[in-house]
């Protein structure tokens, strides 16, 4: 059997190789960008100003990256990004009161910025959100991601969410592209929001489901479909499976069948 030699290796990987562009530079530079607006908005020993011009410096290698460098519209895009912090911020303060007042385990608003992964969740895909509307590639994508590593809840950027948004415990959480939240909504961890089937040619469809206000969503729910609506102040018990719509002010449950015998 004749048996490749070192060089032979190493061209067959390069030819292989050259077949796929990918830079992993990308994704450490988004984590990187990711972390640094996350301190920049929420850290008060860090001063905002000279943060934002980091921010901007690397937005903008980012932006070269994935767009390619020169006078590439991407570039620009951070001008109309830094505009939307603000409400971005006041946004997420509103989160961040919802989960306190929702979550009788939380003792301060402080505790839910600095430890709670639902609320970080929510701050990367807001952050992230905003810039998928600029129709700038892979970064708000990468941003997701960073957050689903630290946190196990794997938001879409291009969902529509309202505002406020809980998220407890967090692991587990899937909220696929198309879904629609409004206000007002709790969801528990190990809910998934997502499509009935997994098909290419379904990519511009609306495929996931709408949550109307006020509906809160137990552990280990599973809503699927782009037809699917949860009407407004509606319960959704743990472990449900749902792929029809439900009336507002519904509490839709799972009995399971437990059987337990003494010894």
């Amino acid at each position: 059997m004749y048996v490749l030699n070192r060089s032979e290796i190493i061209s067959n990987i390069e030819n292989e190789k050259d077949k796929v562009s990918c830079f992993y530079s990308i994704k450490d530079r988004t984590e990187k960008f990711t972390k640094t607006l996350f301190r920049t908005l929420f850290d008060k020993t860090v001063e905002v100003e000279s943060y934002m011009r980091e921010l901007e410096e690397e937005f903008k290698k980012l932006a070269d990256m994935v767009c390619g460098q020169g006078d590439h519209p991407c570039r620009e895009k951070w001008t109309e990004y830094m505009e939307k912090l603000p409400k971005i911020l006041e946004d997420l303060n509103q989160d961040a009161k919802f989960i306190l007042e929702n979550d009788p385990a939380a003792n301060s608003v402080e505790e839910v910025y600095l430890s709670y992964p639902g609320f970080y969740a929510i701050a990367i895909y807001r952050l992230s959100h905003e810039l998928s509307t600029f129709d700038l590639p892979l970064i708000p994508r990468l941003m997701s991601e960073s957050a689903h590593t630290l946190t196990g809840t794997d938001i879409n950027p291009s969902a529509k969410i309202g505002v406020p948004f809980f998220i407890d415990h967090a692991t587990g959480v899937v909220i696929g592209e198309t879904t629609i939240i409004k206000n007002r909504v709790k969801l528990y961890q190990g809910v998934t929001l997502g499509g009935l089937s997994v098909n290419k040619n379904m990519a511009n469809t609306k495929r996931h489901p709408t949550i109307e206000s006020n509906v809160t969503i137990y552990a280990n729910a599973t809503i699927l479909g782009g037809k699917t609506v949860i009407g407004k102040n509606s319960t959704i018990g743990g472990n449900v499976w749902l792929t029809s719509s439900v009336n507002e002010n519904s509490m839709v449950s799972h009995k399971p069948q437990i059987t337990i015998k003494s010894k």
